[in-house]
């Protein structure tokens, strides 16, 4: 089955050499091109290509600020000669399936590339790749922080003997919220949020609320 694609590339020269290396192989058909990220974005809704070629600097918009529009009706192989860490988070964040660099493939690899983004894989350049381990490092540390956050609440909670509702409340007061602000929260009465701090100031051995966020805040950090 041959593999749609559309071409986006605000240089014609650097279309032309893509449209020579596309057209080698008999499983790629040419949809399109597009000269700036209005027309690729254009391009994609009507074509619905399986993978548009997608450059970053162009005139009228750029590659990054249509691409998550783009990835809505393709799958997107970024081309591009930027190899700044930050585009390149960016790019994957808003949906690129692939990142090349101009410079660091040939032809095969490029076809071969268009091929993994076509089936629903990815296909990175080595830059790309690092970047891609980075961020994915940096969400599971992410994600263990907010395990370990949980984790010393949960054990204050039992430590002191507090009940779900009463860590939400001590929580929200650490936050520096008023009563009627975490009962708004929680959508709870005044009443009961004041009934519930004073068993959370009984149980943490305070008297006043400083010293509720001081004994808190120490136990679940």
């Amino acid at each position: 089955m041959s593999i749609g694609v559309l071409v986006v590339d605000d240089n014609p020269i650097v279309r032309s050499a893509l449209l020579g290396i596309l057209s080698s192989s008999p499983a790629v058909h040419v949809l399109g091109e597009a000269a700036n990220g209005r027309e690729a974005l254009q391009s994609a809704r009507r074509l619905r290509p399986d993978v548009t070629l997608l450059d970053h600097r162009m005139p009228i918009a750029d590659g990054l600020s249509v691409l998550n529009a783009i990835a809505q009706h393709t799958a997107v192989l970024v081309l591009t000669s930027d190899d700044d860490p930050r585009l390149i988070a960016g790019m994957l964040h808003q949906g690129a399936r692939g990142y090349l660099v101009h410079g660091e493939f040939d032809p095969p690899e490029l076809l071969r590339a268009v091929r993994e983004v076509a089936g629903g894989r990815g296909w990175l350049s080595p830059v790309a790749a690092s970047v891609a381990a980075s961020l994915a490092r940096d969400q599971a540390a992410r994600e263990r922080a907010r395990l370990d956050v949980h984790e010393r609440r949960r054990r204050a909670r039992h430590g002191f003997g507090l009940t779900e509702r009463e860590e939400d409340v001590v929580t929200l007061l650490c936050e520096g919220l008023t009563n009627a602000s975490i009962a708004h929260r929680l959508r709870l009465t005044e009443k009961t949020v004041k009934n519930h701090l004073n068993h959370v100031f009984a149980k943490l051995q305070v008297r006043t609320r400083t010293e509720a966020v001081i004994r808190w805040t120490d136990h679940a950090s």
